[in-house]
């Protein structure tokens, strides 16, 4: 009787060890499955980008020898070319495109040979068909980081706003930027330095030297913008405030507690002295905020979060999108509005593919699709008798 419980014992023992060396052989077949896939989609993902950058690449080829053909120069405002370019014969500036990528420290921060580029694309244009300036509704100035920057021609989020609110727009925005002030930058006048969205605020007060801006964009609209002309302010920043692992969102906790920081030195600090300045100088145009929207992010090839996951130690990005809507609360009485993009643009994490091209910059459809929902803010409120 003993044996035949001690066969039946092994026997169950027997069948157990079984049934999990099964279960830990199914487990390591899902686990290979899962890595080959994300291997194909990974590969997928950079044959698509590739795809892309070429096809652009060869729009721009064919439409710069379009332009030589016709023998007339490009519509728009005319400007030396600079380092990076090559003037054709037609006195049209052609540009070297060139892709951008997602870094450790930021949004894809601008080379200088970018920026120089940027400084000499025209953001003004003017009709071919009639030797006048062409007639604007309003006029815009865009601050932000390579959101706005990255793409600067006709499906760029600036060029789409002023097609669609038939306004002259002025594109400050600079890749890499922050709103805030970087920790350990000069804070002083005379001394500064930083080319934050406080930087270009306290430049178009007259406050700083625009020196600091030489070679970008920013710099030559400095020189030729009249902003006390302008009807809406644009501000959109955060996701380089969030990506630097150095800028709280507040120096006011959640406990009560207050971090020993400048207001400068942190996003919704920064937001909200870049409002009180610009309405002391321009108490008649209008701010629109603009939220970080819907990221995801990779370190090289692997997902290590989104936009509601991934935290650096200061909040996820959709906690700092929240701190745009605090100082639009704030301020929302006093010509303020918001574009809370995380939650209206209409990318998320099922769309990411489409919308998103690296994680977080925006794909041509990005763009449109980011740009009709400011367009439809802006019109709304410029026209509300529409």
């Amino acid at each position: 009787m003993d044996n035949r419980e001690n066969r039946n014992l092994r026997k169950r023992r027997y069948n157990t060890n079984v049934m999990l060396l099964a279960v830990m052989i199914g487990f390591c077949i899902l686990a290979i499955i899962e890595i080959i896939y994300g291997q194909v989609q990974i590969k997928m993902q950079k044959e698509r980008l590739a795809l892309e950058q070429e096809n652009h690449q060869t729009v721009q080829e064919l439409k710069a020898e379009w332009d030589q053909l016709k023998g007339d120069p490009s519509v728009g405002t005319e400007v030396p070319a600079t380092a990076g370019e090559e003037q054709t014969g037609s006195g049209e500036t052609e540009k070297t495109l060139t892709s951008t990528e997602q870094t450790q420290n930021g949004v894809s921060a601008q080379t200088d040979q970018n920026a120089a580029q940027n400084a000499a694309q025209p953001q003004v244009t003017v009709s071919q068909n009639s030797p006048q300036e062409k007639q604007y509704d309003m006029q815009i100035v865009f601050m932000g980081d390579s959101i706005l920057d990255n793409e600067r021609e006709d499906h760029g989020v600036a060029s789409l706003i002023s097609d669609g609110c038939n306004a002259r727009v002025y594109n400050m925005s600079i890749g890499g930027t922050t709103a805030a002030v970087m920790p350990g930058e000069q804070l002083g006048f005379d001394q500064w330095e930083s080319r934050s969205l406080l930087g270009l605020v306290h430049a178009i007060r007259g406050e700083i030297k625009p020196d600091i801006f030489e070679g970008y964009r920013a710099g030559e609209i400095l020189k030729e913008c009249d902003f006390s002309k302008t009807d809406y302010f644009v501000i959109e920043y955060g996701i380089n405030d969030f990506l630097s692992q150095k800028i709280p969102q507040s120096k006011y906790l959640a406990d009560g507690s207050t971090l020993n920081v400048l207001d400068s030195n942190t996003f919704s600090g920064a937001l909200q002295t870049a409002v009180t300045l610009l309405q002391d100088r321009f108490p008649n145009s209008k701010i629109l905020l603009v939220s970080p929207h819907y990221c995801q992010f990779f370190d090289a090839d692997k997902f290590i979060g989104d936009a509601y996951s991934l935290n650096h130690g200061y909040g996820t990005l959709v906690e700092f999108s929240r701190c745009v809507g605090y100082v639009y609360e704030q301020n929302k009485k006093n010509n303020v509005l918001i574009y809370n993009a995380m939650e209206e643009s209409g990318i998320d994490g099922y769309n990411a593919d489409k919308y998103l091209e690296d994680g977080i910059h925006l794909t041509t459809e990005g763009r449109i699709q980011y740009a009709d929902y400011l367009i439809r803010i802006i019109k709304g409120d410029f026209y509300p008798q529409e």
